[in-house]
């Protein structure tokens, strides 16, 4: 059970806690209600996650053997048989995917193209230049198109931009740690050979600015001021600032990147950034400072 465990990879659940951003954004974060609805739609969520990191690892065992750090996955390694794994998965969308419509429709729906998107990167998205990284930063994206839905609260159009941007940045961060410090990393993933450093910095760059862009201008907006009541939300922005450039430099100074869900976790500076950031938020939206 514990190589079947390891293999839903519950360190990526991390990822999943993009569905909370519409809560604290919401002014929802105290309503009793709301925060059970986000935490089911969490937990849903980490299923229908853990049932594509199986149909992934399935489709690529023969390239994961070959690979210096996932051939060890339980999968890749024999530890799990296949057909445990393809059961497996199948019993978590068969339970997941009712549930997510019985919690909501709207929220159905999202895990319906959840599903969808993810198994059109595992079979071919994943080998198209540009579109591989855009996959994944449409993961994000549906995780907290999710978390809106669940608490039935409009959809900023920030929320959408401000996820999009951080996600690239995050995924191409991977790209260059993958590419930069695997042997024969065009031998793993063949997506690869379409990069090269030079081009995933200029990429790298850009998203970055952009984020942080994105977001002071959020801050600024009008129509935020009004929802929130404050101009103190200004003030959340050098935290971003922080938390990009330390991700900057963890990339190009430290050598990672390549699993974000362990430097989210492991980061002492950019972990305690991060909850610095959301006690700010919390303070100055629901404080009216």
């Amino acid at each position: 059970m514990i190589p079947l465990l390891l293999s839903l990879r519950p360190t990526q659940w991390t990822k999943n806690f993009f569905v909370f951003a519409g809560l604290i954004f919401s002014l929802e974060f105290f309503q009793v209600a709301a925060l059970i609805k986000a935490i089911d739609a969490f937990i849903i969520f980490c299923a229908i996650s853990s049932a594509m990191y199986l149909i992934n690892d399935v489709k690529d065992l023969a390239a994961d053997q070959k690979h210096p750090i996932k051939k060890a996955r339980p999968i890749a390694s024999g530890r799990v048989p296949v057909t445990l794994a393809i059961y497996f998965a199948a019993l978590l969308l068969l339970v997941s995917i009712p549930l997510s419509f019985y919690l909501n429709l709207s929220f159905g729906w999202v895990i319906v193209a959840y599903v969808t998107l993810m198994l059109g990167y595992s079979f071919f998205l994943k080998n198209m230049v540009i579109l591989d990284v855009f996959s994944i930063a449409a993961g994000f994206v549906l995780r907290a198109i999710a978390g809106v839905v669940v608490i039935k609260v409009a959809l900023s159009p920030w929320l959408v931009i401000c996820t999009i941007l951080l996600a690239l940045f995050i995924a191409l961060g991977k790209r260059r740690h993958e590419l930069m410090t695997i042997d024969l990393a065009t031998e793993h993933r063949k997506i690869l050979e379409e990069y090269n450093p030079r081009l995933l910095d200029q990429m790298i760059s850009a998203v970055a600015g952009s984020t942080v862009m994105a977001y002071a201008l959020y801050t600024l907006w009008p129509e935020t001021i009004a929802k929130f009541g404050t101009t103190s939300l200004v003030y959340s922005v050098p935290f971003v600032l922080y938390g990009i450039f330390r991700y900057l430099y963890l990339i190009y100074k430290k050598e990672e990147g390549g699993r974000p869900e362990k430097t989210l976790l492991t980061d002492l500076p950019l972990l305690s950034d991060i909850l610095l950031w959301i006690v700010a938020l919390i303070i100055i939206i629901y404080c009216r400072l």
